[in-house]
């Protein structure tokens, strides 16, 4: 169990939701990274894909920004954030073009002004148009903005997107394979279409990322920004303030922490479409970090030996919480957002394809069979350890 997180009030792994859903329909293909629907339309050989998708938590890191600076550009990274979090769920089924978004903000209209809307509604158009340059179709369709003061104290900014696929392009975890190399796409760096640095975090973990990172500073300043059913020690517990570099790097810990989360959309478009035969499934390395592919196949072990070196990001907050590293490969990617499954001897092309658009990507590991064929293993070899999940 991540300890470190759900003492603050977060499951990474959410079993409790999966308790909840268990019973419901999974759709047309069960074995999916996300649910499939049929057509909208009534096309037998399309199918409907919709995912809904949020910043999270994120959002408050981006408050406590403008707060400090007064500055409500940040929040457009939190509108990029918010889309790529269903993108980038959907391209794991296929869908990688054509997308029909609507956001929804609920906000605290005492603290979240004018200013703040136009930043994120002018995010997700400088995300579409930066898209489009791939050749990537996504519609805006309008949305909610809801004054919900009494549910939240500061903002919150979800998504909804919806994609039609043909069925003969529908990707499928179901198809991993016993012998399947695992290619990871790295998380951080500055890939051609992004305009900075990425420290590589996304938008997932940012609870314990925020409390353990910065200091009382914030606990005194933003009560706003906490749950009071925390314990006190666990609130901002830190020794950063947002406009303190972090020691081995050259981002401060506010640059660091508001990265916009990197789409692999244009990358997974062209393989796609040049390369689709090749690719036997795509696992997305959110909620869960990089032991998620445990969720997907059935009686296979991933065994993970020969990971990215982890980016300086998630060294601090390991540090700084005193993590042990099997919660933090549990809760964060630590290097890694996107994996994909195939041959052995189709890697290489892959890669080669993915590193076009500066993007680190390696063989990061293999898929053997499970003993037990009715479970899933995930083995992580890490500096002379392993950790099973």
């Amino acid at each position: 169990m991540a300890e470190s997180y759900l003492s603050r009030g977060v499951s990474p792994t959410k079993e409790d939701v999966k308790e909840a859903i268990k019973t419901q329909n999974r759709g047309l293909y069960p074995g999916a990274f996300c649910k499939i629907v049929p057509d909208i339309a009534g096309d037998e050989n399309y199918c409907s894909v919709i995912h809904a998708d949020g910043a999270g938590t994120k959002s408050i890191l981006a408050y406590l920004y403008y707060k400090e600076t007064g500055d409500a550009e940040i929040f457009k990274g939190i509108a990029q954030d918010s889309l790529v979090m269903n993108i980038d769920d959907m391209l794991c089924v296929g869908a990688v073009n054509n997308f029909i978004v609507s956001n929804t903000i609920g906000r605290n209209a005492h603290r979240i002004d004018k200013n703040i809307l136009k930043a994120v509604i002018e995010g997700y158009d400088e995300v579409i148009q930066r898209l489009k340059k791939y050749n990537i179709n996504i519609y805006m369709a309008g949305g909610e903005t809801a004054d919900i003061g009494d549910l939240t104290p500061t903002v919150i900014v979800d998504s909804t997107v919806f994609a039609r696929i043909e069925r003969s392009k529908v990707l499928t975890c179901d198809n991993i394979k016993e012998d399947d190399v695992i290619i990871a796409l790295g998380s951080y760096g500055k890939s051609v279409y992004e305009n900075s640095y990425n420290s590589g975090i996304g938008s997932n973990g940012f609870t314990l990322a925020r409390h353990v990172l910065l200091s009382s500073y914030y606990k005194d300043n933003y009560p706003e920004t906490y749950s009071t059913t925390i314990d006190k020690e666990k609130i901002y517990s830190g020794k950063y303030r947002l406009t303190d570099k972090i020691s081995a790097s050259n981002q401060t810990v506010g640059e660091a922490l508001l990265s916009p989360t990197r789409t692999y959309l244009p990358v997974i478009n062209e393989i796609l479409d040049k390369k689709f035969n090749e690719v036997h499934a795509i696992i997305h390395c959110t909620g869960g970090g990089i032991m998620k592919s445990k969720n997907f196949g059935k009686g296979l072990v991933y065994i993970k030996d020969n990971l990215f070196d982890v980016p300086e990001i998630f060294k601090e907050i390991q540090s700084a919480g005193n993590i042990p590293d099997k919660e933090m490969f549990s809760v964060f990617n630590m290097g890694h957002r996107m994996e994909l499954y195939c041959n052995e001897n189709n890697a290489d092309e892959i890669i080669n394809v993915i590193k076009k658009y500066n993007i680190d990507a390696k063989v990061i590991g293999k898929v053997e069979k499970n003993d037990n064929p009715t479970q899933n293993k995930v083995v992580i070899k890490h500096n002379g350890n392993s950790y099973i999940y």
